[in-house]
C-alpha cells in the first residue's frame, strides 16, 4: 500500500509543512540583493558584473551540485542531505552580518547558492516517492513557496535594511526560516537507513538521451530570465527614478505572481497528460513581458510584473513536472530531475552576468530584455517536442531498465 495511504493526517501535514517552509529558504538570499545593489557595491567595491556574481555563483552552484543529487538521496540520505543544506543556508546568510569586502560577499553567496542546490537537488525525489498521486499538486506547493521565498526577500530585505540602518541586516534575517525549517524537517521526513537503494539509472546514461539535454535547455533559458530579472529589475527601475523599496516591491509583486501560477498551473493542468499548452501561455506571457521592459516599463509596471512572475513561475513548476512526468520510478524520475536542474542551472547562471556586460557596453538594459525574448522563442519551439507520447521512447527505457536494476543490487 502506498505511503500516502498509511501516514497519519497529521504526518502529511507536517510533512507538507516542511516542503513549503524549505521552498521558502531557496530563493531569498537572491531576490533580496537587487534592492540593496547600490548600498552593496559602495561598501563592499564590487562594480555592477562584481554584483552580478551574487546571483551567477549560487546559480552556478545550484547546476554543479544539482548533478549529485542522486548520489546524495543515495549514499547520504535525503532526510541529513536536506537537513544539513539547510543549517548552510542559515550559516550562510548570518555570515552576511560580518562581510565587509565584495569577495566575502561573494564566498557567502556560494555557500549559500551550496545549501540551495542540494535541497533543489534532492527534493523533487522526495516528492514523488512521498506523494506518487500527487505529484502536480505538491510540486506546485513547493515551487509556490520558492516563488513566494523570492518575494519575501525582495519586500523584507530593503523594509529590514531601513528599520535596522544597513544592507548586512537586510540579507541576514534569512537566518531564521532556515533554522524553523531544519526542525520541521526532522520531525517530518523518516530517518535515513545506512544504504538506500536506488532505482535510478547512472547520470551516465541519462545523459545518453537527447530529451534530458532539451529538458536542461529548456530550464536553463527560461531560469536564466529569472535570474536576470531577480538581480537587475530593482536597478533598472532604480535608473529610472524609483527608490530602492518601490523598486523592491516591484520585484516582490512580481515574485507573488510567480508563487500563485506556480501554485495554480499544475493544478490546471493536471486535467490533461499533455502539459505543453499551459507551458506556451506561460512563454506568452514572458514574452509580452520583456517587450514591455524593453519599450514601455513605466507605462503599467503592475500589469508587466503580474505577466512576466506569472508566466516565469509557472513555467518553472510545470517544467519540473514534465521532467517528473517522463519516468514512473520515483528515484529515476528524481535522478532526471536532478540532471534537468543542473544543466540548466548552469545555463541560468550566465545571463546576469551578460546582461551586466551588455548595459556597460550600451548604456541600456535594453538588449538584456532583448536577450531574453529570443530564448523565450527557443524555449517555445524546444517544447514543441514534449508531447507523453514521446516520453517512454525519448528516455530509452528498455535501455535505462538494465542500469535501474544493476544500480539496486
Amino acid at each position: 500500500m502506498e505511503r500516502e495511504a498509511t501516514s497519519t493526517t497529521a504526518g502529511h501535514a507536517l510533512l507538507l509543512a516542511a516542503v513549503a517552509l524549505a521552498g521558502l529558504n531557496l530563493r531569498p538570499f537572491i531576490t533580496g540583493v537587487g534592492p540593496l545593489a547600490t548600498n552593496i557595491g559602495a561598501q563592499t567595491g564590487l562594480d555592477p558584473q562584481g554584483i552580478a556574481l551574487l546571483t551567477l555563483v549560487p546559480m552556478f552552484l545550484m547546476g554543479v551540485l544539482a548533478f549529485a543529487g542522486p548520489s546524495l538521496q543515495a549514499r547520504v540520505g535525503a532526510r541529513r542531505s536536506i537537513v544539513a543544506a539547510l543549517v548552510v543556508l542559515g550559516l550562510g546568510s548570518l555570515l552576511r552580518l560580518f562581510v565587509s569586502t565584495g569577495w566575502e560577499m561573494v564566498g557567502t553567496a556560494a555557500l549559500l547558492g551550496f545549501g540551495a542546490a542540494t535541497v533543489q537537488a534532492v527534493f523533487p525525489g522526495v516528492i514523488k516517492e512521498r506523494y506518487p498521486r500527487h505529484v502536480g499538486i505538491v510540486m506546485g506547493l513547493y515551487s509556490a513557496m520558492l516563488m513566494g521565498g523570492g518575494a519575501l526577500g525582495a519586500q523584507a530585505a530593503p523594509l529590514i535594511a531601513a528599520t535596522a540602518g544597513g544592507w548586512r541586516a537586510g540579507l541576514a534575517w534569512m537566518a531564521l526560516p532556515a533554522v524553523l525549517a531544519v526542525g520541521l524537517v526532522v520531525r517530518s521526513l523518516p530517518k535515513d537507513t545506512s544504504r538506500q537503494k536506488s532505482g535510478s539509472a547512472s547520470a551516465r546514461a541519462f545523459l545518453k538521451q537527447p530529451r534530458t539535454w532539451l529538458l536542461m535547455a529548456c530550464f536553463g533559458l527560461v531560469n536564466g530570465g529569472y535570474a536576470t530579472v531577480v538581480a537587475w529589475l530593482a536597478p533598472y527601475y532604480q535608473s529610472l527614478g524609483w527608490t530602492a523599496a518601490t523598486s523592491g516591491s516591484l520585484l516582490a509583486i512580481m515574485a507573488v505572481c510567480q508563487a500563485v501560477a506556480a501554485l495554480l498551473l499544475p493544478v490546471l493542468a493536471g486535467r490533461k497528460e499533455d502539459r505543453r499548452p499551459w507551458l506556451w501561455l506561460t512563454l506568452v506571457m514572458q514574452a509580452v513581458g520583456f517587450v514591455a521592459l524593453a519599450l514601455k516599463p513605466e507605462a503599467a509596471p503592475l500589469l508587466w510584473m503580474v505577466l512576466l512572475g506569472a508566466g516565469l513561475g509557472g513555467c518553472f513548476s510545470l517544467s519540473m513536472i514534465v521532467a517528473l512526468d517522463h519516468l514512473r520510478d520515483p528515484a529515476q524520475a528524481g535522478a532526471l530531475s536532478a540532471l534537468m536542474q543542473g544543466g540548466g542551472f548552469l545555463i541560468a547562471a550566465m545571463p546576469p552576468w551578460i546582461v551586466a556586460v551588455l548595459h556597460d557596453l550600451t548604456g541600456s538594459y535594453r538588449a538584456g530584455w532583448g536577450l531574453h525574448l529570443f530564448c523565450v522563442a527557443v524555449v517555445t519551439v524546444l517544447y514543441w517536442r514534449v508531447s507523453p507520447g514521446s516520453y517512454a521512447v525519448a528516455m530509452n527505457l528498455a535501455t535505462l531498465a538494465p542500469r535501474a536494476r544493476a544500480a539496486s543490487h
